[in-house]
């Protein structure tokens, strides 16, 4: 609960500063996750060790601060594979939903400049190496 009252404290700067976008935009995105997992778990089952403000948490700062599962899981206190399976059950289920949706690479593309770089190698000459040079036998004068 002290996540939930933290976020819930922020002023709208500080919140569009941590997540990268609006509050309603953030409601809408937990209400989807609070759905599919409310109808995930209608017949039971095992509870999450994160809750799904957690997850949705999870995710975020995985986008957006590039923060590595190892780093993560140490912040929640679980482990790296429940970090990875909840960034991968969050995705699907936002994708699933219809309203949010990542750009193809097409897309992409279109909106970016590509700039070609030209690294093919150069061949250098370089003396040869006999078998002098690499033992250097001991010259007797």
């Amino acid at each position: 609960m002290k996540m939930c009252e933290n976020i819930a404290q922020l002023s709208a700067e500080r919140f569009q500063e941590l997540f990268g976008f609006q509050r309603e935009t953030f409601e809408v995105m937990l209400k989807i996750l609070e759905r599919a997992y409310r109808k995930n778990h209608l017949k039971g089952g095992r509870r999450s060790k994160l809750s799904v403000l957690e997850k949705l948490v999870v995710l975020l700062q995985c986008y957006r601060e590039y923060r590595s599962m190892e780093h993560i899981s140490f912040g929640f206190g679980v482990g790296k594979s429940t970090i990875c399976d909840t960034i991968h059950w969050a995705e699907d289920t936002l994708i699933k939903s219809g309203k949010f949706r990542l750009p193809s690479k097409r897309e992409r593309l279109k909106k970016e400049n590509i700039v070609l770089l030209d690294a093919t190698g150069c061949e250098i000459e370089r003396p040869q190496k006999t078998a002098r040079i690499l033992f250097r036998e001991k010259e007797t004068s």
